[in-house]
């Protein structure tokens, strides 16, 4: 049976099947009540231990199709087909789920790979720009994060071709951030060390996808939490503000940003107030202490445990105050 984004099957008809199930790819449908609808309906259809789920869609999808075919009679097999460029390059493999439960953003979840991912780019198409960046912001992220040589490499496949225009190029950028995330996934499958890079960007990212009331969108949100932490170590003194590979990921990102012009607006519509406070609220602090993923001075990544003290977040609280009012300048 098929478990599909509800706008799908308007651009592929052959996805209006009996057995399929849509859901509604939104923020506020990726939480438990959609995850118990959609088991609901799927024993309605008549699904058991043998069944087969195929889920199309992006990352709410995934993260509502990952918990289904985990929890559903202990556990199903299953197969994702990504239709973002976000999810081609990103959550198709890793096997993580991450739902919302009231105002706690991805609060809940597990992980259970898929036993299959099938890639089509040809999705790709169909994405409107902003999509497209998304995806690139997560796969510059991926790339970062690694010490070899997958930033470098990624830089070169993105200046050599217009990514956004679909070229061939796209395909190598997808392979290279896949990967590099499998590297992370096979040294740490559970998130317990190294893998915890991965969250580069996304604690900032986060309170600014709240902040917003999702107006900004996930991976333009992590574009932008990677640009705060760079300006929080910057703060701390951590790097230098021209450390050449901090300032080759700062540069680019804000290549790809700039050019949503709706993005200002969304910033200016947010208050440093509201992000701070969706800052708090997420799940990787500690008691009394914020974890974070930011630069050392050679302009690599690592995870530091900060102290909530009123210095910090007032240096927090200003770095959202800096992305909203200095990105367009």
């Amino acid at each position: 049976m098929l478990l599909v984004d509800n706008e799908l099957p308007a651009l592929f008809p052959w996805l209006d099947r009996q057995d399929c199930i849509r859901i509604a790819a939104r923020e506020d449908a990726k939480n438990l009540a959609t995850v118990a609808d959609v088991i609901e309906r799927m024993r309605e259809m008549g699904a058991n231990r043998q069944s087969h789920l195929l889920a199309i869609g992006g990352g709410i999808v995934q993260d509502v199709a990952t918990f289904v075919a985990s929890s559903y009679m202990r556990g199903v097999d299953w197969t994702y087909c990504p239709s973002t460029l976000l999810g081609m390059v990103d959550s198709c493999i890793g096997g993580k789920s991450s739902l919302n439960v009231g105002p706690y953003k991805n609060i809940a979840g597990n992980f259970y790979p898929p036993g299959r991912v099938l890639i089509d780019t040809d999705f790709c198409a169909t994405l409107p720009t902003v999509q497209k960046i998304e995806g690139l912001c997560e796969a510059v992220k991926i790339c970062y994060c690694s010490q070899d040589q997958s930033f470098e490499n990624y830089l070169a496949q993105a200046q050599t071709n217009d990514l956004l225009a679909g070229s061939s190029q796209l395909n190598e950028v997808i392979g290279l951030s896949l990967q590099t995330k499998k590297a992370f996934i096979e040294a740490d499958e559970f998130d317990n060390g190294v893998r915890l890079l991965l969250n580069f960007g996304h604690t900032f990212g986060h309170a600014i996808e709240g902040a917003s009331a999702y107006r900004i969108s996930h991976g333009v949100a992590v574009g932008l939490g990677m640009l705060c932490a760079a300006r929080f170590s910057e703060i701390n003194e951590w790097i230098d503000a021209n450390q050449p590979r901090m300032r080759g990921l700062v540069d680019y990102v804000r290549s790809l940003l700039i050019p949503l012009t709706q993005l200002q607006d969304a910033l200016q519509a947010m208050t440093p107030q509201e992000a701070f406070s969706c800052f708090l609220s997420d799940k990787k602090h500690q008691k009394d202490k914020f974890v974070l993923i930011v630069f050392d001075r050679n302009g690599f990544l690592e995870r530091r445990i900060v102290s909530s003290s009123a210095e910090n977040m007032a240096s927090i609280a200003s770095v959202f105050d800096w992305i909203r009012d200095t990105l367009f300048l």
